[in-house]
């Protein structure tokens, strides 16, 4: 069971929680917490094939099962296809 922090600087310092038991992914923990706020993030494929999901990560580490098809530059992620290693800071 892994706990992290992810902040979201842009939305007032939004700080939500991703677990290991609770998220496959860091899409799932975005969702959630987003859900409440009344707000939204960018998706279309969850898999990591389309890119629309794509994020500035500020702070941290994260963590890819499988290399997602989906380009990136450098300093971006996509959390529909990968998950924390440490706490995080995010910029969507």
């Amino acid at each position: 069971m892994a706990d992290y922090k992810i902040t979201l600087p842009s939305w007032q310092g939004l700080s939500i929680r991703y677990s290991s038991d609770l998220h496959s992914n860091l899409l799932e923990a975005l969702e959630e917490a987003l859900e409440q706020e009344r707000m939204q993030i960018e998706y279309q494929c969850r898999q990591g094939y389309c890119g629309s999901c794509r994020v500035r990560l500020v702070k941290g580490k994260v963590g890819y099962p499988c290399k997602p098809l989906a380009f990136v530059n450098e300093g971006e992620i996509l959390p529909c296809s990968c998950h924390p290693l440490t706490d995080i800071e995010i910029k969507l």
